[in-house]
């Protein structure tokens, strides 16, 4: 029996909703399923519930016991094992709190498991705060660009012609203002190049994007650096610009290179690109029936605490030298695309996640 034809109003739910048969075999998986296991539908409706889950045993008794009438319905707490099974070095499961109700259905060989995740309404008004947040710092960032923008032109200027009337000896100093004038114009620049350029619009095929950053960062790290891919290749075309959403890439993935140094000279960093399709998707406030979902994932030190809420912010980084403006392009550049960047991190594992509305 195909269940999914009946089923299908299940993918309105935020809620995981599998549909499952006495042994376990799924037969039927709504997006937001789909969505926490990170695998496409097709793999998780050929899969066996009660392999994802930590400790299985609660759910396989529970399950029998709705199945031979002991009782209708009984619920649960569990840890869910998610992500891909053949993700490469330092890339383990993720654990995932949920509570979990098993169900009958109107079919006696059919069992109705209802997931909900311990954190998911934390997580969501997370991005919502994340993205205001974003919203705020970006139109705060524009206006101050500007305000610098015009003075340091007059600052050159003035030092130009101050070089005209000075003796050889004290010109060092005139060039001392000059090029610090010409870096702050540099960053200015760089703070105002997403609002400047108007996008390129055309189809773009995100595996495209991946594979274009993917022989970048190989050639400027070919040595000690695994790029896996992990793509779901059902994934449409979309409308986009194809450049700013390569830059947007690049600058994740070659952060995330930065913070694998050790690891490269190791021989064993390791980042995976990861793409998934998500249904039902909330960004920014607004309801989205398909999106996609890549993922940047590297096996790096992390993110230090003290930054990881404010990453996005121009001007913070958490490397030596760097300019603290990478991450704000890219996500900028999600948000000219009605998506949005957010990232999770912990020691070992760190998930920048770029979400993009699909037609």
């Amino acid at each position: 029996m195909n269940p999914s034809p009946k089923f299908d109003a299940f993918d309105t739910l935020a809620t995981m909703v599998a549909i499952i048969q006495h042994d376990g075999e799924c037969l039927f998986a709504n997006a937001a399923f789909e969505n926490a296991m990170r695998l496409s539908r097709r793999a998780v409706q050929r899969s066996h519930l009660f392999d994802w889950f930590v400790d299985d045993s609660r759910l396989r008794d529970t399950v029998q016991g709705v199945a031979r009438n002991a009782y209708s319905s009984s619920r649960f707490d569990a840890v869910l094992r998610r992500g891909s099974r053949s993700n490469g070095p330092g890339f383990g499961a993720e654990d995932l709190p949920v509570h979990v109700i098993v169900s009958q259905t109107e079919f006696d060989d059919l069992i109705l498991v209802e997931l909900i995740e311990n954190a998911q309404q934390n997580r969501q008004e997370r991005e919502e705060r994340s993205f205001d947040q974003v919203q705020a710092t970006k139109e705060l960032t524009r206006n101050l660009a500007h305000e610098i923008k015009n003075p340091l032109g007059g600052i050159r200027g003035a030092a130009q012609l101050l070089a005209m009337e000075l003796q050889p000896e004290l010109l060092e100093y005139t060039q001392v203002i000059i090029h610090e004038v010409d870096r702050l114009q540099s960053l200015v620049d760089r703070l105002l190049a997403p609002h400047r350029h108007a996008q390129v619009v055309g189809d773009v095929n995100i595996h495209e994007v991946c594979e274009r950053v993917r022989s970048l960062i190989l050639v400027e790290y070919p040595r000690g650096l695994k790029v896996l891919r992990d793509y779901d290749t059902s994934l449409p075309d979309f409308r986009g610009d194809r450049e700013q959403l390569i830059q947007a890439v690049l600058n994740i993935v070659q952060n995330a290179a930065q913070a694998l140094q050790t690891r490269i000279q190791e021989g064993d960093a390791c980042i995976c690109l990861r793409t998934r399709v998500a249904r039902q998707v909330t960004i920014g406030k607004q309801r989205w029936r398909l999106a996609l979902e890549l993922h940047v994932e590297d096996n790096g030190p992390g993110i230090p605490a003290e930054i990881r809420d404010r990453i996005f912010f121009p001007l913070v980084s958490g490397r030596e030298g760097g300019s603290g403006l990478g991450l704000t392009l890219s996500q900028t550049i999600a948000q000219q695309h009605q998506g949005m960047l957010d990232c999770e991190s912990e020691a070992g594992r760190t998930d920048f996640r770029m979400t993009l509305p699909l037609p």
